[in-house]
């Protein structure tokens, strides 16, 4: 009994262990990802209060949100990919949707 609790406690560790060890983990793209976008807005924000051409601003907002998307979509599609069909034709109209919605804007401004 003693030995079966004891290596049950060391695959666990093992597992935790590993899981840890991994080089681009979800936080850690997560973390970077927010620094880079926040260095494109602040830059878009000062450029905007120098009185800066609005479509470099826009440009570079639109930068940002598309790289925010970017990994918001990689991230989804792991989520889609094994599931049913209507998940992944819902995943496709919705990228189609935001794209256009980031697309749109900046040619008609």
């Amino acid at each position: 009994m003693a030995n079966s609790t004891k290596s049950t406690k060391s695959t666990k560790t093992t597992k935790s262990t590993s899981s840890k060890r991994t080089v681009w983990g979800l936080n850690k793209i997560s973390f970077w990802t927010i620094v880079a976008v926040t260095i494109l807005y602040a830059i878009a924000l000062i450029l905007s209060a120098c009185g800066v051409s609005v479509t470099a601003v826009s440009v570079l907002q639109g930068i940002a949100t598309a790289i925010m998307i970017i990994i918001v979509a990689i991230l989804a599609w792991k989520y889609v990919r094994p599931k049913q069909l209507i998940w992944k034709v819902l995943y496709f109209v919705c990228l189609l949707i935001v794209i256009a919605g980031i697309i749109v804007p900046l040619v008609i401004a």
